[in-house]
């Protein structure tokens, strides 16, 4: 489990296809100060298992399902990643509860910079739409973020400038794609009002 609040910006060091695969390694000192094998690490939103780790790198596999469902496959050497630990029992809750379990991907359609902060409109694929809502929570890139407007195709967030300056957020463009995980409880209590196809209760 995460709480969506980034604790480095880390950077691609090596990308290896190995086809229905692929193997990455990422530079990220601070992330695996204590990680072994086995442990997780959200990159970019997305739980990957640390397969080998030294010298401030670890290296993750990543399955022909993750990259197909999220962003990782458009990483490159010398992309910047946002990197997160899993919470530890009777830390603070920072950001909301998020898994690491991407639900879809959104592009950046449009920045509008403020002075002291910039709102940055996300396009919201069809299949999200009935989990965001204004001032809920999303995660984008691994972000835990307040949706500032939900529209039918799109939603707002609005980005401080410590958000701008510490994760991938701050260097992404119009046309970046990004990583979406929704509130996790909401799709519970929707599958635990009734599948909202046949309009049954669920089992």
């Amino acid at each position: 489990m995460f709480t969506g609040i980034v604790e480095e910006l880390g950077e691609v060091t090596a990308v290896e296809n190995l086809g229905d695969s692929s193997r990455f390694r990422l530079r990220g000192p601070l992330v695996t100060e204590d990680a072994k094998h086995g442990d997780s690490i959200a990159v970019n939103g997305v739980c990957l298992t640390v397969v080998e780790t030294g010298g401030g790198e670890f290296t993750a596999d990543v399955m022909a399902e993750t990259l197909n469902r999220s962003s990782l496959g458009a990483l490159t050497t010398g992309s910047r990643v946002n990197l997160e630990r899993p919470m530890a029992v009777g830390d603070r809750l920072g950001g909301h509860i998020v898994q690491g379990h991407v639900d879809g991907t959104g592009t950046i359609l449009a920045r509008t910079p403020s002075e002291n902060w910039e709102i940055v409109k996300i396009s919201l694929p069809a299949a999200l739409r009935r989990y965001v809502v204004e001032k809920g929570s999303i995660t984008v890139d691994g972000v835990s973020l307040t949706v500032v407007d939900a529209a039918a195709d799109h939603f707002t967030i609005s980005l401080i400038p410590t958000t701008l300056a510490l994760t991938t957020l701050g260097i992404k463009e119009p046309g970046d794609p990004v990583n979406l995980e929704v509130d996790v409880i909401a799709k519970y209590v929707e599958r635990l009002l009734g599948d909202t196809t046949t309009g049954g209760i669920a089992q």
